[in-house]
Formats: C-alpha cells, structure tokens, sequence
C-alpha cells in the first residue's frame, strides 16, 4: 500500500469523523433547546437533496453537481426573499 492510499484513507477517516461530530454536536444542542427544528432541518435540505437526485440521476457525480447548483439557488432566492422581507416591513 502506497503513501498515498494511506493518506487517502486517513483524510477519509477525519472527514467521517468529523461529520460525526458535527451531527452529535447537532442533536446535543437540539436535546437541549440550544436550536430549533426548523434550524436542524435547513441544515439537512442538501443532504436529502443530494440522495434524492442521486436515485434520480445516471451517475452520482451529476447528482453532486446538480445538489450544488440547486443548492446555491436556494441560498440565492432565501437571500433574495429575506432582503425584500426586510425592505418591506
């Protein structure tokens, strides 16, 4: 096995874990009252969004880049909504 597999691997293991505790950070601040579902639920749209054009789609690449791209148009239309929110009231 060369350096660069293990490296792989390594940086592989560190991102797992580190989502890991990402979502245990999630669900301890949600037990607690820290955030509200609402929160938590924004946060898994993407998530969802890419396994569903994942199933959806030929090859999961396409689904990757698709997630991504509906994903900054999302951002963009909640920027935009929030700024005419703000402007109106």
């Amino acid at each position: 096995m060369s350096v660069l597999n293990i490296a792989l691997y390594v940086v592989f293991a560190l991102m797992g874990l580190g989502l890991l505790v990402m979502v245990a950070s999630g669900v301890r601040s949600l037990m607690f009252g820290k955030v509200k579902l609402l929160s938590v639920g924004i946060a898994a749209v993407p998530l969802l969004l890419f396994v569903v054009l994942g199933l959806a789609l030929p090859t999961w690449t396409d689904a990757g880049i698709m997630t991504i791209i509906l994903s900054l148009g999302l951002t963009l239309v909640a920027l935009l909504v929030s700024g005419i929110k703000n402007i109106i009231s």
